[in-house]
């Protein structure tokens, strides 16, 4: 059987169902095209018609369109290659000359080895194109502060059941499937602004059946997690003890943070002796998560999860109503000043966590703190060469684990350096960026006399020893920083008459979120 929302996507913008300020955003961008040249980016929750806007409005306009999505290789030569020259030059055969539109979908699933160099193509893609470009993405503030900044942005929110029951109405109409209306209103209400999640029930429940009843349609929650928004009304406002908990887990949030949600707002609407015993719950809380990091034993959340969701409904003294204005937690502001710190920390991370086989959650919380501390301003050299290396670091990812200036000749050598080692170890296939050995094919007897030659320019650097510099392995960025610290800390004495007094009183960019 035909996909129903491939069948029956809309060909115009008309046809769009839900989301009119959207649409006639969309449409205002494309016909001003000429004059602001900006791409666009059509944000929110799957299924709400940002992929079917886009086909509609090159259906409008007549625009051929060009698409990548996450299932291909999206890597730097691959979009240069392709999208740029369709939304460049248009010398593309499908459609002949003229303008064409060039669609992105997944905009905020660029990561990884497959995408390498995706996200740098794509923004100088959006700035230099001289054809309209669209990005379709789930999580706006996921794709990188450079892209969100270079495209204009639409935001298409969920689609009320108002606006699913005719689309579902006239799916039935053209299907020839008899239906009940109560039958259309549940599965509307049960995709909850889902309209794509909605039309793919719809004709699964349809198929070889020739009407559509109430009692056909099996009435359950769909798999969508509850927003942390929707999560602070019930724990604070609504919900007894036991309903606090069961719904927590549904929130799309771990426990350490979402502690940190409920800490903030609760304030906002308790008072007096409820927000001190909300308080006095949620200090049990933060001690069972305290277990938890220094035991790594996770079953400690679930004591953690009492006290802080069971916990805080159960401390409510009065009925609550009314809308409060959440917030997120201040202590967030903590973990970066702006959103490109944000984004630095968190490519950070991604790269550590897909060269170490962790998560970004370790990576972050784990591995990246021992790293500040056996780089601190880069006072081990050859530790924070080895590290730029391997994790494929720029300026501006050294200066914030280091806690060195960006632009300082310092942090600019290490990175030539570190770029440099990789090329090296790339044409020796060495197997990592820490391991030593010699280089350019040498035998041991010619790096045995090339180390010779330089030992005086080594003594000059003031390298204490030359089996020391050999014994930053690959282990001592895995495994933790009790060597690291202690090299970083012996380097810093070393080296402190030589640094700027100025640069120590700074502070690694990671100490903010740590």
């Amino acid at each position: 059987m035909v996909d129903w929302t491939e069948k029956h996507r809309p060909s115009s913008l008309a046809e769009l169902r839900g989301n009119d300020k959207a649409r006639d955003a969309l449409r205002e961008w494309a016909d001003t095209w000429a004059d602001h040249r900006e791409a666009v980016v059509l944000h929110g929750s799957p299924g709400v018609g940002k992929t079917s806007a886009a086909h509609a409005l090159a259906g409008d306009e007549g625009w051929p369109t060009i698409e990548l999505n996450a299932s291909d290789s999206r890597t730097k030569d691959v979009i240069e290659r392709v999208a740029g020259e369709a939304a460049k030059s248009g010398t593309l055969t499908a459609g002949g000359s003229g303008r064409r539109l060039v669609v992105l979908d997944e905009a905020d699933n660029l990561h990884g080895n497959v995408d390498r160099g995706g996200t740098r193509a794509i923004t100088s893609l959006v700035k230099e194109a001289d054809q309209p470009v669209i990005l379709i993405a789930n999580e706006f503030y996921e794709m990188s502060n450079g892209l969100r900044s270079a495209c204009q942005d639409i935001e298409f929110r969920d689609v009320g059941k108002r606006s699913i029951v005719p689309v579902l109405r006239d799916l039935c109409r053209q299907e020839d499937i008899e239906f009940e209306d109560a039958a259309l209103d549940r599965i509307a209400e049960m995709n909850s602004g889902d309209l794509r999640g909605a039309v793919k029930d719809l004709q699964a429940l349809a198929e070889g059946r020739e009407s559509i009843a109430a009692e056909d349609v099996v009435t359950g929650e769909r798999d969508r997690t509850k927003g942390v928004f929707d999560y602070l009304d019930t724990v604070i406002k609504e919900a007894g003890a036991q309903e606090a908990l069961e719904a927590s887990y549904d929130v799309d949030e771990t426990p350490d943070d979402l502690i940190n949600w409920i800490e903030d707002n609760v304030p906002k609407d308790y008072e007096g002796e409820e927000l001190a015993v909300a308080y006095e719950f949620l200090a049990n809380a933060d001690r069972w998560l305290g277990r938890v990091r220094e035991t790594q034993n996770y079953t400690f959340w679930r004591y953690a999860g009492d006290n802080m969701t069971a916990g805080v409904a159960a401390a409510r003294r009065k009925p609550k109503g009314g809308w409060t204005r959440y917030g997120p937690p201040s202590y967030w502001s903590k973990l970066g000043r702006t959103s490109g710190t944000r984004d630095t920390r968190d490519h950070v991370a991604r790269q550590v966590a897909e060269e170490n086989g962790v998560s970004m959650s370790t990576a972050r919380r784990e591995v990246m703190p021992h790293l500040a501390v056996m780089t601190h301003h880069c006072k081990n050299r050859e530790l924070t060469v080895a590290m730029a290396a391997r994790y494929d670091l720029e300026e501006t990812h050294v200066s914030f684990i280091t806690g060195s200036g960006e632009d300082t000749n310092k942090v600019r050598s290490i990175v030539e350096d570190a770029q440099a080692l990789r090329e090296e170890l790339a044409v020796e296939h060495g197997g990592g960026a820490f391991e030593g050995g010699s280089t350019d094919g040498e035998t041991p007897e010619e790096a045995g006399a090339d180390d010779e030659e330089t030992v005086d320019e080594d003594a000059e650097d003031g390298d204490a020893d030359a089996d020391t510099d050999e014994s930053v392995s690959q282990a001592s960025l895995d495994g933790g920083a009790s060597s690291g610290e202690g090299d970083a800390e012996a380097d810093g004495e070393a080296a402190e008459a030589d640094d700027d007094p100025a640069e120590d009183e700074q502070q690694s960019g990671l100490s903010d979120f740590t």
